[in-house]
């Protein structure tokens, strides 16, 4: 008796096991995830070329001009601990360089993409459609106003 519950246990595992390597295997091919881990590769390669970007070039340049501004190490005393705020003003500074690094970025890049032609081309009705619609639209409109009297 044991051993066909066993057999039966074994049998639900196995049935559970192949749906769950189905689903997920449906699950990790969609585009989507494909899609989303190519981009998480990519954005970390591309942060470290914007961390140095802005590490290397920028923050010297505006150093340069306003003199030497590093707020890391502004702290302040509470309690028992210390609270660094020079760090975290630091990390809002950064952030907003980087940000606006990739803005300029962005941009450059937008300028340089193929546009689309078909977007751009008007489309022409031929002018036997055109009085066509015309006329439907009028026909619409005198239904709608002797439909309200």
């Amino acid at each position: 008796m044991k051993k066909n519950h066993l057999n039966q246990l074994a049998k639900l595992g196995e049935t559970m096991f192949t749906k769950f390597s189905k689903e997920f295997k449906e699950f990790i091919t969609r585009g989507n995830v494909l899609d989303l881990a190519v981009g998480v590769i990519i954005g970390s390669a591309f942060t470290a070329i914007v961390d140095s970007l802005v590490e290397d070039l920028i923050t010297p340049i505006i150093l340069a001009i306003t003199g030497h501004v590093d707020l890391s190490g502004l702290a302040l005393p509470l309690g028992s601990t210390t609270l660094k705020v020079g760090n975290f003003l630091q990390a809002i500074i950064n952030f907003l360089l980087i940000a606006l690094v990739l803005f300029f970025i962005i941009k450059f890049v937008n300028r340089f993409k193929r546009k689309n032609p078909e977007a751009d081309v008007e489309v022409k009705i031929p002018a036997t459609e055109q009085y066509l619609k015309e006329i439907r639209d009028l026909l619409k409109t005198r239904e709608e106003k002797t439909g309200e009297n």
